[in-house]
């Protein structure tokens, strides 16, 4: 069994969700001021990292539902494919666009290109840093082998 600390443990539990607030804006708003993906996605593998201290590799792994190794996936086929997409309108790779669209509740929504290209960056971060914290393993998984 494994001590846990209980400050650690309140503090990291108050800390997380504001945290992974705070990267999902930096990943929206890194087009006009600093951020974007790989900034976002560092402030969430960190926060993820608070839990792998807190409370294990159980904790930190149940933050995502998926296994670790799908997000890197994901998130290059999505950086790839938004680099790549124009090519096939003979524009060249990297083409920034913009769609905007009136929503009653909302406003005037805009999203761009570059956006998802760095939610794909976003989602490459995240999962090498569970991927990491994954290869770490935990401290009890020894003990439960025997040594």
């Amino acid at each position: 069994m494994r001590l846990r600390s209980v400050i650690l443990d309140t503090t990291v539990r108050l800390v997380f969700d504001a945290a992974l607030v705070l990267s999902v804006y930096m990943l929206f708003a890194g087009h006009n001021q600093p951020g974007g993906g790989f900034v976002g996605g560092l402030v969430a593998g960190a926060a993820i990292g608070l839990r792998y201290v807190a409370g294990g590799l159980d904790e930190a792994l149940a933050v995502v539902p998926v296994r670790p190794s799908l997000l890197p996936a994901v998130g290059l086929a999505l950086a790839v494919g938004t680099a790549l997409w124009p090519l096939a309108g003979d524009e060249p790779p990297l083409d920034h666009r913009v769609f905007e669209w009136h929503l009653p509740a909302l406003g005037d929504v805009a999203l761009t290109t570059a956006t998802i290209f760095d939610a794909g960056v976003y989602l490459i971060v995240v999962g090498l840093v569970l991927m990491v914290l994954d290869g770490l393993g935990d401290e009890g998984d020894e003990e439960a082998g025997g040594g």
